[in-house]
Parts: C-alpha cells; sequence; structure tokens
C-alpha cells in the first residue's frame, strides 16, 4: 500500500487470457483493475482508492496506465503483463501557475437531454457529445481543472460496453484528447488529476497525464 499516488504502466500480455478476455470486455477490464486495490475500502472502493485507468493500444501492443494511492500490481493475474510502476510526486511538486504542458487524457463527453416543461419531475437520458459540442464541453472542464488549452486533438475511441450484445452500443462513448496547454491553478489541477474527470471511470475515463511541453 502506497501513502502518495503512483502510475502503473502495465504493458499487457498479448497471449494471455485473460487480457483478450479484458480488452474485448470493459467490465471485466474493470474487474480486473480492481483486483489490485486492498480489500476493506467500504460501498465506493474505486473511489477509496483514487483508483483511474486509461488503456493505450497501437496496432502491435496494449498498455494499461492505472493511477491509485492504493496499488499493488502483484494482484493481477500471474503472466498478465510487465509492470513498471512510478511515484507521482515529483510531478505534483513540479506543478506551478504558467507552467507549459503536454497532456493526455481519454473521456466520455455528455450531456442530460433536456426535457419539455411538462416532465419537468422527470430526468432525460444521458446523451454522448460529438464534434464541436464535445470539444467544448472538455475546453470547459479544461479550464475548471486549472488548464489553459492551446491544442486539443480528437481521436474517437470504440466504445467501452460490455460484452453482452444487448448492451447499448454507445453507452460509455470515449474520445481521447492530446494537445499541449498552460497551468492556471496547480492546486485545482491536483485535484483534477487524483480525482479523475468526467463520467466512465470505471471504464477507462477520466485519467488526465501530464508532461513537459519540451521533452519529446
Amino acid at each position: 500500500m502506497n501513502d502518495h499516488p503512483v502510475i502503473a504502466r502495465i504493458h499487457l500480455n498479448p497471449h494471455h487470457r485473460a487480457v483478450h478476455r479484458d480488452l474485448r470486455d470493459a467490465t471485466q477490464m474493470h474487474r480486473t483493475v480492481m483486483r489490485m486495490v486492498p480489500d476493506g475500502l467500504g460501498d465506493s472502493p474505486r473511489h477509496q482508492a483514487g483508483l483511474l485507468y486509461r488503456l493505450e493500444e497501437t496496432d502491435t501492443s496494449s498498455t494499461l496506465l492505472v493511477q491509485s494511492a492504493h496499488l499493488d500490481p502483484a494482484l493481477l493475474p500471474p503472466g498478465y503483463g510487465h509492470t513498471e510502476v512510478k511515484s507521482l510526486a515529483p510531478m505534483f511538486a513540479a506543478l506551478r501557475k504558467g507552467l507549459t504542458v503536454r497532456y493526455r487524457i481519454v473521456l466520455n463527453p455528455v450531456k442530460r437531454e433536456r426535457l419539455p416543461l411538462d416532465q419537468k419531475e422527470k430526468r432525460g437520458r444521458i446523451v454522448p457529445l460529438s464534434g464541436v459540442d464535445a470539444d467544448q464541453w472538455w475546453s470547459r472542464r479544461a479550464t475548471d481543472a486549472g488548464l489553459h488549452l492551446h491544442v486539443l486533438t480528437p481521436t474517437h475511441l470504440a466504445p467501452a460496453r460490455p460484452r453482452d450484445q444487448r448492451a447499448a452500443p454507445m453507452r460509455h462513448s470515449l474520445l481521447r484528447y492530446d494537445g499541449t496547454a498552460t497551468v492556471t491553478d496547480a492546486e485545482a489541477l491536483t485535484q483534477a488529476i487524483l480525482n479523475g474527470i468526467g463520467r466512465g471511470k470505471p471504464y477507462g475515463a477520466g485519467l488526465l497525464s501530464l508532461a513537459p511541453a519540451n521533452v519529446p
């Protein structure tokens, strides 16, 4: 168990049966990631552990990034992947107003559907956003998180959903944003990194990664 948040980079074993299962099924991936946090964290163990994760896939490999204050990668299935762990303390110490950073985040941009006045006692559906609406949603969230965006480049990802084909395919729509930004509020940014941004955190959304903008 760690006193400070860490980030684990897990290079997934493409030949492992559990890896194949998790890459097909967002619910199974969530369960596997949760194996790394201790028991006894109450009714909201993911929140209590500060656990966030993001899957990064290329044509040749899959890497799982997992962030938490309480993380034990040894609890993953044997042979699941090669893991590298580092503390986030140096990054938090470096955050300051005016710092220019590169960022990456996977988000689930949504809004709640507005209903007619005669249905004001009901709640509208959660509707996924795309295009300019999604870009504006991220820009607003970034501002609240202490970042002034310079560049935001969206990449559409496959929606996260259970393997059950009856599940709505857009239940957890995902967009990845990459770009550069300037820190405007280091304290707000620290909290955004620790808590994640937006919905869909159990399905691989919300983890904000930063790096100095001058590092290639």
